[in-house]
């Protein structure tokens, strides 16, 4: 097999763990099994198909059913074993002077139930307990080291969206048009997979909606829909083509190397009516207004909270994140590995944002029967507020027609 460097260094892995481990012991819990794929990948730097054991106090041991070579040259990890069957767990602990602990933490958010209830059976006398909480908590503030892979993604986000008002000619469907910057995007390194933790959560590549079809809403917890391919989907670009003189909302996700930039820009053929530019500009001064306050320590509740005020004393409360009863009740989330990451800043958010953490700040306006306008960008909270690392004019980008 051809030589792979670890993906993520040995040193930033201890620091994570240790993290963990922490919670662990603040929660006398005596370990935890790390299943899903995004925190297997944060703590082991692998998705191979593994279970990693962390114990509260001493060293991990990831063990492996497919592909143990691969596991091997991408995780920095030192104890790596083969496994045949999760039957095989007790027996690889104990022999690691690991017994099982009295309490075991899993994933319970998104561990499936036939899973969570085969444990039961395997682990029994052994109380298990929910530790995602914890997990996504120590994931929520970014070391230096993300950091810097964010800010890669950011700037192959902005070289995305430079690329996409090449692209946009007149009469072209939605879908043609995304076809055509989803490659560009692919190009660039983007990794293809988007990442999501809630249940049901999918995604491709993002939303790429021209005019009244960025109004269409969605199940998705996201204030854009569309009308997607089909039924089977139900949301993204559709078959409408675009048209001069409409918004077209470019909201896209660049994931590299694991992690995420979030990111929307506004595009037209030809100016925006004047109320169209208005309600954009007050997105844009809505968005300097949240980063100015968001420092570590505010409650991210507090920061909706003081976006419905604003929007409303502006006049655009019935179209902001949604239009009447289709809004969502949240103005941006946290960011990383994931795209619905700690924190949220919604409605009756208590956590407090601390430094390091990576957030998309999306205020948009929905107006049925015109679009949407609006901004998405992703920032890293900072002592004096928040640091914007997607940096492509935020202007609405016009093309000029004919």
């Amino acid at each position: 097999m051809e030589a792979i460097a670890p993906s993520t260094p040995r040193e930033e892995l201890d620091t994570r763990i240790r993290r963990f481990q922490a919670y662990l012991t603040r929660q006398q819990i005596g370990g935890a099994l790390i299943l899903q794929n995004s925190d297997l990948f944060y703590f082991s730097g692998t998705v191979q198909q593994a279970h990693l054991y962390i114990p509260a106090d001493g060293a991990p041991l990831l063990m492996v059913r497919k592909s143990i070579e691969r596991a091997r040259a991408e995780s920095a990890l030192p104890d790596i074993v083969p496994l045949k069957s999760p039957r095989e767990i007790p027996a690889l602990l104990k022999a690691r002077q690991l017994p099982l602990p009295e309490t075991l933490g899993l994933e319970m958010d998104v561990l499936p139930a036939a899973l969570y209830l085969n444990y039961t059976r395997l682990f029994e006398g052994t109380a298990l307990t929910d530790v995602a909480p914890g997990i996504r908590m120590v994931r929520a503030v970014k070391s230096i080291y993300e950091q810097d892979l964010m800010r890669q993604a950011a700037a192959l986000a902005d070289g995305v969206a430079g690329a996409a008002r090449h692209l946009i000619k007149e009469g072209m469907t939605e879908i043609d048009l995304a076809g055509q910057v989803e490659a560009e995007a692919r190009r660039r390194g983007h990794q293809g997979v988007v990442r999501m933790r809630m249940w049901g959560g999918e995604l491709f590549y993002g939303h790429l909606l021209a005019g009244p079809s960025a109004a269409v809403p969605s199940y998705l917890a996201s204030p854009t829909g569309g009308q997607g391919a089909s039924a089977a989907v139900a949301q993204g670009a559709g078959f409408r083509p675009i048209q001069p003189h409409e918004p077209i909302l470019l909201d896209y996700v660049f994931a590299w190397q694991g992690y995420i930039a979030d990111h929307t820009r506004i595009f037209a053929l030809g100016d925006l009516p004047d109320d169209l530019l208005k309600a954009h500009q007050a997105m844009l001064d809505l968005q300097e207004a949240l980063k100015n306050r968001a420092r570590p320590g505010i409650k991210a509740g507090g920061l909706y909270d003081f976006a419905i005020r604003w929007v409303a004393d502006k006049g655009y409360g019935d179209w902001f994140m949604g239009a009447d009863d289709q809004r969502i009740r949240f103005i941006g989330h946290g960011v990383g590995l994931e795209l619905d990451e700690y924190p949220f800043l919604a409605r009756g958010q208590d956590m407090p944002l601390e430094k390091g953490m990576a957030i998309a700040l999306e205020p948009k306006l929905v107006i049925p029967g015109k679009g949407v306008v609006g901004i998405e960008n992703t920032h890293i909270v900072g002592n004096n507020g928040l640091e914007q690392i997607t940096r492509y004019d935020e202007a609405v980008q016009v093309i000029p027609y004919p």
